[in-house]
């Protein structure tokens, strides 16, 4: 069991905050927390990503193609897939990726 309440979110950029919740070798799931206007930053990663939206409204870009999400919307993204995303509305993505990220645990 991993408890919200005990589980310490730290700052990942200026108004983006993220929650490291349960995983094991082979899945992560994290909760990442956007201030209305923050950015994640378009960047790519070698690992398989689904997104869902818990709360708030995001512009999201993954590999050049753009669309408004907001909660209960989902998002694939595949290895190595360039993307990022500008929070419209204050809100909460839940993150999940295969295999675990090794740089977030340091």
């Amino acid at each position: 069991f991993q408890l919200e309440k005990v589980t310490p979110w730290e700052s990942v950029g200026t108004g983006v905050s993220r929650q490291i919740m349960v995983y094991n070798d082979d899945l992560m799931l994290v909760k990442v927390k956007f201030k209305k206007g923050a950015k994640g930053s378009p960047y790519s990663h070698p690992y398989t990503q689904a997104t869902c939206v818990a709360e708030g409204k995001f512009e999201f870009s993954t590999e050049g193609e753009t669309c408004i999400v907001e909660k209960g919307d989902s998002i694939y993204i595949k290895p190595d897939a360039q993307h990022g995303c500008t929070c419209l509305e204050a809100g909460v993505l839940i993150d999940t990726f295969s295999p675990v990220r090794e740089d977030f645990l340091k």
